[in-house]
């Protein structure tokens, strides 16, 4: 097949559950272009259930020996790579294409200039918009969605950072700061120009990162609605949400530090740190008392 060719990485963590779904949406997707599936596992207890799926479907299959994070596990796949794509697409394992949604990204990202990256809408499974192309967090914003945006989610910080009123309704192409890193696509040069993911997030934010990176080269990042893509759910975090918690927290610290630097800003990073660690213990409260069994019919809630 004439034309770019797309190097599809999907990163696992116990997902062998929704791996074939994924792996079945691709053809119809890409029917344009070649692409080729590399399947990296993070140390998962499925990986031999992972491993038969991939290979039964034609995809490469990387075996990781401890779970490196899920920029860790990209950039991981990428050294591996002999010939790669024109154009990396880096997706969770809990994915699946609509038709010609792949054709479509590499169709807008070969047209266009100094592309950074490209990112689909992605849906939720009752057909809403998850906000997968936002702004970069300011410190204001970051601040007002960190505190609020659990406990009244329709506040304007946490709709300004999510660029909710744009977001669901746009159904052109449209330039943003970051998009999610759930379903997005790089040309493999540019990220291999930006040194990949920061290895330093292990989940969480290293899309944002990544984002900021691209546009300081100069290049651009663009929500591409015309092609979709549906979330069928977090199956990898699901049973260690305590440990997913903190490391979100964690890397919003690491973000926002690292984004506000500078000695005469210290105080800043200690007011953020001490913030983030009180709604870390709030977060964590919650999420024990949602998932505790019923003392009266030992059921989990």
């Amino acid at each position: 097949m004439d034309g770019p060719r797309v190097t599809a990485i999907v990163v696992l963590y116990n997902s062998s559950a929704v791996l074939t779904r994924l792996l079945e949406s691709i053809p119809a997707a890409s029917r344009q272009v070649r692409t080729d599936v590399v399947v990296i596992d993070n140390a998962s207890a499925d990986r031999d259930e992972s491993r038969r799926i991939a290979i039964g479907h034609g995809a490469e299959f990387v075996q990781l020996e401890e779970n490196v994070g899920y920029g860790g596990g990209v950039n991981a796949a990428v050294a591996t790579l002999t010939m790669p794509g024109e154009y990396l697409l880096i997706c969770n394992a809990d994915l699946e294409f609509d038709d010609g949604a792949i054709d479509e990204l590499v169709a807008y990202a070969s047209g266009q200039d100094r592309i950074g990256s490209v990112g689909p809408a992605i849906l939720n499974t009752d057909g809403s918009v998850y906000p997968s192309a936002r702004r970069s967090p300011s410190l204001r914003v970051g601040i007002g969605h960190a505190l609020l945006g659990d406990i009244a989610p329709r506040n304007r910080w946490s709709r300004r950072y999510r660029e909710e009123s744009t977001a669901a309704s746009s159904a052109v192409p449209r330039e943003v700061d970051w998009l999610s890193g759930a379903c997005l696509m790089v040309p493999i040069e540019r990220f291999r120009s930006v040194g990949g993911f920061d290895e330093g997030y292990f989940m969480y934010f290293e899309d944002v990162d990544l984002g900021d990176r691209l546009r300081a080269t100069g290049a651009h990042n663009v929500y591409v609605p015309g092609a979709r893509v549906m979330h069928i759910g977090a199956h990898s975090t699901g049973s260690v949400s305590s440990r997913m918690l903190t490391e979100h927290h964690a890397s919003a610290y690491r973000y926002l530090a690292r984004r506000y630097r500078g000695p005469w800003l210290a105080p800043v990073r200690l007011a953020l740190r001490a913030g983030l660690a009180l709604r870390l213990g709030a977060a964590i409260a919650r999420s024990a008392r949602e998932t505790a069994p019923d003392r009266r019919t030992g059921a989990s809630g």
